[in-house]
């Protein structure tokens, strides 16, 4: 049930002194900056980093009460966007040092790829696999994964056009121009995807009278009953506040991950880090508070948000994300292209493969969460050595 605002209202300052979480995160982000004023990289990346996560958790916890006040599919849109927000703003700040170390757009487009392998191997693998202990076996709406699958599939296939042309083009300039066009329609397709999940199709990404019904049943052949929980401190804010708070830790990630990039870029370039792996880390942090609040939900037998996350989330992170990228990417030294290479185009393909069969049924159960664990630790291997 959720909690009236109005019932013990507090203010901004007192919601977010009252979240230990924030007010850790914004300590460490001050403490980052002074090891950055110091030139002391390892210490700056690593507690910037540290910071990224907790203030991007901290993001999510607003997310997950501004979602409560809204149905689905409205709800995992503001977390899924608040999340995709903060991995626009990382991965900008990583291409804002492509002028001191050309690498740094590889680790852009292997940082675009990742997010959405840890989105549907880390974050769908470890809630589907926690709720498959928990539960044995879980119902969603099928329709949901049937949907989303179908659309990373086209968008998967639009990314391939910029890649090939990386090895059938001679002209750099045709290769920028494509992955143009490319961004565009995506963009584009999105919109359509848009109005399809909130006007016409809603009804694709709820859960099921049937999926209600089979969780009502467990509950009641297991004697559960729903706790009643005390409020936490965004939970007392009123819905503007909270959107206020959101937006200021968004601007406070926006600071820290500037250290991060520019800290992290030049440990990159000094030990020969591997690019694919150094985006691999930028979506963990990224993507860290949505696998938090989707393993939260797995534990409350609500397999339907967290399909709704992961899908959602992997779905907005190519059709917003590339766009925004490849626009900010000519406020920079270098324009960004889409030409990703053969490792991250075929794990992306069989990601999205996986999870369709891994979804198909409506069910889900802990041994299709394991078989996206180990295929990200395949992947995660390849990218360390690629």
């Amino acid at each position: 049930m959720n909690a009236d605002p109005s019932s013990s209202p507090l203010t901004l300052k007192e919601g977010l002194s009252q979240n230990k979480v924030a007010v850790y995160g914004i300590v460490l982000g001050v403490i980052a900056f002074v090891f950055h004023y110091y030139h002391n990289a390892y210490l700056a990346t690593t507690l910037s980093a540290v910071s990224i996560a907790l203030l991007s958790m901290t993001v999510a916890e607003v997310a997950e009460v501004l979602a409560e006040r809204l149905e689905e599919p409205y709800g995992s849109f503001v977390l899924t966007f608040s999340a995709v927000i903060v991995e626009i703003i990382l991965l900008y700040m990583v291409l804002m040092s492509s002028h001191n170390d050309p690498r740094a757009l590889d680790t852009v487009k292997g940082g675009i790829i990742s997010a959405v392998i840890v989105d549907m191997n880390v974050l769908l693998g470890l809630a589907v696999f926690i709720g498959g202990l928990a539960f044995k076996e879980q119902e969603h709406n099928e329709d949901t994964s049937s949907t989303y699958t179908t659309i990373l599939l086209v968008a998967t296939s639009a990314l391939l056009v910029p890649s090939i042309m990386h090895f059938t083009s001679e002209s750099h300039r045709d290769l920028i121009l494509a992955s143009n066009i490319i961004g565009f329609v995506l963009f584009c397709f999105y919109i359509v995807i848009f109005i399809f999940q909130t006007k016409t199709h809603s009804h694709f990404f709820k859960a099921t009278a049937r999926s209600r019904i089979f969780r009502y049943k467990r509950r009641l052949a297991e004697g559960e009953e729903e706790a009643e929980e005390q409020p936490d401190a965004f939970e007392r804010l009123a819905t503007v506040s909270n959107f206020m708070i959101i937006f200021a830790l968004i601007a406070l990630i926006g600071l820290v991950a500037e250290i991060f990039a520019d800290e992290g870029m030049s440990l990159v370039q000094k030990y020969d880090f591997p690019v694919g792996l150094a985006g691999l880390i930028i979506a963990i942090i990224s993507v860290a508070p949505e696998i938090m609040t989707a393993i939260t939900a797995a534990r409350n037998d609500q397999i339907q948000r967290v399909i709704n996350i992961a899908m959602g989330a992997s779905t907005v992170s190519i059709m917003l994300t590339v766009p925004a990228l490849l626009a900010l990417s000519y406020t920079t030294a270098h324009p960004l292209t889409l030409d990703f290479n053969t490792l991250q185009v075929g794990a992306l393909i069989l990601t999205i493969v996986l999870a369709w069969k891994t979804t198909d049924d409506g069910y889900t159960n802990y041994f299709e969460g394991t078989s996206h664990l180990f295929f990200f630790i395949c992947y995660a291997i390849i990218a360390a050595f690629y």
